[in-house]
């Protein structure tokens, strides 16, 4: 089924484009009908838009003698304005097929549809000194648009969003859906250009998507990459998808731009990690989570933090993805998980009592030995099983959910508790919330900003609130900053929250002087 967008003046071919079986469209649609009669500016800006989208522009002339003037402003195809209705359908077919062919490539992929490739194939194709970057975006908050609005809403927003994003960027792009609820582009632009090209991209998905008769909004994450002399595509993107993780993970700003390619594509950081967790040099920070009725420090979260002799502090994120890259997921998650227990087991008066949070990835659940592995390293640890919670990431894609459920279960029966973290951040959270055995939801900071925004923010963040409670589940909202926004979580029902309104991530000499109601 192809979608119309209809231009000033051409409201009443509405009925004809729904005689073809066709959708009277938006932003992405793949045939754009304007009049010559609003005007060469009009149709010249229909025909950039046309062209960044990959799509059709019918233009209906007032006489023949003017079809020059509309393909020169960007027309693929033109039509009478007064012609029958028959030689109007054959216009509008025409167009679309015109369209399929522009969008049938890789590199011409519709806006908003799965890409396999034309990203690498588009960087590949560009002379090395020619500049060029990658970005990676992400939609945050879509979950919630699937759980209020349903998942033939979602599908159109991601629709939207993918053509608001091509409309901003030059003619040498290539835009491609990424994973789940995600995009990636690359695009032949200096720096400069590309940054403006970014501020857009924010700008254009800051707005309210058009759902039918209802509007949502969704917050977005950038990770972007400028290709170095020399440097391969696989590095490039994988740049773009570390300063992703830094973005989606930290408390600041929206966009992340990596930095300098590490030596060796990052083998040299792999091979550093791995001499790092031998000598222990990797540390663990713990984030306080507040019970927002009592006002109490309850519990806390284990973060990972390396301090790289030439690299700088580094966090969960990159060490991960270094990690991945040398095949030492594993081995540093276990060893991260064991380090934070252990410092847990060890800590005594007011520190005795709090939970501690770690995290366990896709990955680690995959062990047939998860569960059996886990809880000896609680065991030796000495700490309480009572005590711990284990923190599931969301957005990492746990693939096989019934095993994760078992294993995650007999965690439970030893009496740990579990958690989804970053609740509203992938595509998979309904699925998880249904399948596995939980105790807390964690709501991502980019939803819990929301409760500041207007009645229909406050409207889903209310609703992720009630889900947790219809299923018995605890909440704990993160990246709370300010008291208004724990004020108006403790009035949706929230039980506790961690952020920067208590602490960021502090070491246990200043985690016991808050416990004992210290300033920082």
């Amino acid at each position: 089924m192809a979608e119309v967008a209809l231009g000033s003046g051409c409201e009443p071919l509405t009925d004809l484009v729904r005689s073809l079986g066709w959708q009277a469209g938006g932003d992405t649609a793949d045939v754009r009908v304007i009049c010559a009669a609003a005007g060469p500016d009009a149709v010249a800006a229909e025909g950039v838009a046309a062209a960044r989208a990959r799509a059709a522009l019918v233009v209906l002339l007032a006489r023949e003698e003017d079809a020059a003037a509309a393909y020169e402003a960007g027309a693929t195809h033109v039509c009478l304005a007064g012609a029958a209705p028959d030689v109007l359908c054959v216009t509008l077919r025409l167009a679309a097929r015109h369209a399929r062919r522009l969008r049938g490539a890789g590199q011409f992929r519709r806006a908003g549809e799965p890409g396999e490739g034309g990203v690498e194939r588009f960087v590949e194709t560009l002379p090395a000194d020619e500049p060029v970057a990658v970005a990676v975006i992400s939609i945050t908050r879509f979950d919630t648009v699937n759980v209020a609005y349903g998942r033939a809403a979602g599908d159109s927003l991601l629709r939207q969003a993918g053509a608001r994003i091509a409309l901003t960027l030059p003619a040498a792009a290539v835009i491609e859906r990424d994973n789940g609820a995600g995009f990636i582009i690359a695009l032949r632009e200096d720096a400069a250009g590309t940054s403006a090209r970014i501020a857009a991209m924010e700008i254009a998905l800051g707005r309210r998507f058009s759902l039918g008769e209802e509007e949502a909004s969704v917050g977005v994450r950038i990770g972007l990459a400028h290709r170095w002399p020399g440097e391969s595509v696989a590095s490039l993107v994988r740049r773009a998808r570390d300063a992703l993780a830094l973005a989606s993970t930290g408390e600041g700003a929206a966009v992340r731009i990596a930095g300098q390619p590490l030596a060796g594509n990052g083998i040299d950081l792999a091979a550093d990690l791995h001499r790092a967790m031998d000598r222990g040099e990797i540390d663990i920070l713990f984030q306080p989570q507040v019970e927002i009725a009592s006002d109490r420090i309850v519990g806390v979260e284990a973060l990972a933090r390396w301090e790289h002799p030439r690299h700088g502090v580094l966090g969960a994120s990159t060490l991960f993805a270094a990690a991945a890259r040398a095949g030492l997921g594993l081995p540093l998650s276990e060893h991260i998980q064991s380090l934070a227990l252990r410092r847990a087991g060890a800590w005594s008066g007011a520190l005795a009592e709090l939970r501690v949070a770690v995290n366990v990835t896709a990955t680690d659940l995959a062990r047939a030995d998860f569960a059996a592995h886990f809880m000896a390293m609680v065991d030796q640890a000495g700490i309480a099983p009572q005590r711990v919670t284990v923190e599931v990431t969301e957005s990492g894609m746990v693939t096989d959910l019934p095993l994760a459920a078992e294993r995650l279960q007999q965690l439970r029966g030893a009496g740990l508790k579990v958690a989804i973290d970053d609740f509203g951040t992938g595509y998979s959270s309904l699925a998880y919330l249904k399948a596995l055995p939980l105790d807390y939801l964690k709501i991502d900071r980019s939803i819990t900003q929301d409760i500041m925004g207007g009645p229909r923010a406050r409207v889903v963040v209310s609703g992720v609130i009630a889900i947790a409670a219809g299923l018995g589940l605890r909440t704990i909202a993160e990246g709370v900053e300010s008291v208004a926004e724990r004020d108006l979580l403790a009035s949706e029902g929230c039980d506790l929250y961690q952020g920067f309104l208590r602490a960021g991530p502090v070491d246990e000499m200043t985690l016991a002087r808050l416990i004992e109601g210290e300033s920082i």
